[in-house]
């Protein structure tokens, strides 16, 4: 593939703030939300995540809020001073969607969703908005990469690549996390690299080590799915934090980070 031919800088480690993207799987309530991005702020974090629209493989699983949940979104974030990211399932909504929030998040059942990417990568070009592009189930990083050009060749400028897990034949994870992911991306691209732990681990306790291990790896952002209340939320309840849970983790990772000269934000 070109890009892998071309001579790009290897940029392990070009800054020194790795950026959290935190928050629950899918916004239930304003309250809820609200509980999340107060802790959020309080901790000096700058970045809030909250599904929207949620791609569930059953059609009578909980579907999201849509664009009553962006609306809490956009409201809570503007109180606690959090910047905001949430995913666009189709094309019809990237417009509407990037007017109130920060971040576009290109999931991984779009990987290859051509015609999406195209439009995300132009309305994030118009609105200067930052496009999360998560690796799909079973993409190569060639692909991923290709597909990549399908965004920034519509001018989008910021783009952050996110690994989330591959399906394997393993089955004691949710999906097998690639951890090596993140410096071949850092070798044969210029693009950040962030690491989605809880949907690779699919289990809450597994979550920490995953955490450890990509900030190891020199991911540049990392995220992860806390919920005030998991044992109630509406999607993927197992794999979920608490916020005492994270704040734990937090200062575990902190501790990390400080020893390769980095800050979590």
């Amino acid at each position: 593939m070109a890009i892998a031919q071309q001579e790009l800088p290897d940029l392990s480690g070009k800054t020194d703030k790795v950026i959290m993207f935190v928050g629950p799987c899918s916004i239930e309530s304003e309250e809820q939300f609200a509980q999340a991005a107060e802790c959020f702020h309080d901790m000096g974090l700058s970045w809030i995540r909250g599904g929207t629209f949620k791609p569930r493989t059953n059609p009578h699983s909980f579907q999201g809020l849509g664009l009553p949940g962006v609306k809490i979104m956009h409201d809570v974030c503007a109180h606690y001073h959090l910047k905001s990211l949430t995913e666009v399932l189709d094309t019809e909504m990237c417009e509407t969607v990037a007017k109130q929030v920060d971040g576009l998040q290109i999931g991984a059942r779009n990987f290859q969703n051509f015609s999406l990417l195209r439009r995300m990568g132009k309305v994030a070009a118009e609105h200067n908005s930052l496009v999360m592009f998560k690796r799909g189930f079973a993409g190569t990083i060639d692909e991923w990469l290709a597909a990549t050009s399908y965004i920034t060749n519509e001018g989008a400028k910021n783009v952050m690549l996110c690994e989330r897990g591959l399906r394997t034949f393993e089955t004691a994870t949710r999906f097998t996390l690639d951890i090596s992911a993140v410096p071949v991306l850092h070798k044969l691209s210029t693009f950040p690299v962030c690491v989605d732990v809880s949907h690779a681990a699919g289990q809450r306790d597994l979550v920490p080590s995953l955490a450890k291990a990509a900030l190891a790896a020199g991911a540049d952002a990392i995220m992860i799915e806390v919920h005030p209340n998991p044992h109630v939320a509406l999607s993927d309840s197992a794999q979920q934090l608490t916020l005492e849970q994270f704040k734990r983790l937090f200062d575990e990772l902190s501790g990390i980070a400080h020893a390769l000269g980095k800050t979590l934000v």
